[in-house]
């Protein structure tokens, strides 16, 4: 048969962004919840369907280059802040593009609040203990909601 890889110390992964069909490399921070058992959180052990808390800066990015809107900045602020720096010259052409897209699209209030701290959680669908990698899923929706509201308790 085939081979099996073991996951011995895993610090990044390919998590896949659904609702905006891109897939990025990040970093993997912390493992945060796991429906299994605490034990698996205390020893930051990565397996299939654990909740980790991943990089959400290569997102930010991809969203910033496609949208021309910046997610780490909270509302007030960002007026401010946009006249003292400005940003990479865009054509008119890819202006109007993005403000076209930018029209169509309603990011999620809980996805964007994580946004803003930086760290987005997300879910490994992958089984790091065969394949030897930590890939996934960032959280959203009812699915976010629903493991937002375990880790409160916690």
């Amino acid at each position: 048969g085939n081979m099996k890889y073991r996951a011995l110390r895993l610090d990044a992964g390919n998590y896949a962004w659904g609702s905006e069909n891109v897939t990025k490399k990040v970093r993997i921070l912390d493992v945060v919840y796991n429906s299994t058992s605490n034990e698996l959180v205390r020893t930051k052990t990565l397996l299939k369907n654990t909740v980790v808390q991943i990089d959400a800066h290569p997102f930010m990015q991809f969203y910033q280059k496609k949208y021309g809107q910046d997610l780490g900045k909270k509302k007030k602020g960002a007026a401010g802040e946009k006249t003292e720096k400005e940003e990479v010259k865009v054509s008119r052409h890819v202006l109007y593009k993005q403000k076209a897209r930018a029209a169509r699209q309603k990011l999620d209030s809980l996805l964007e609040e994580q946004f803003q701290s930086g760290r987005l959680l997300a879910c490994i669908a992958s089984r790091p203990g065969q394949c030897g990698r930590a890939d996934g899923y960032v959280l959203e929706g009812e699915e976010l909601a629903f493991y937002k509201k375990k880790l409160e308790k916690k």
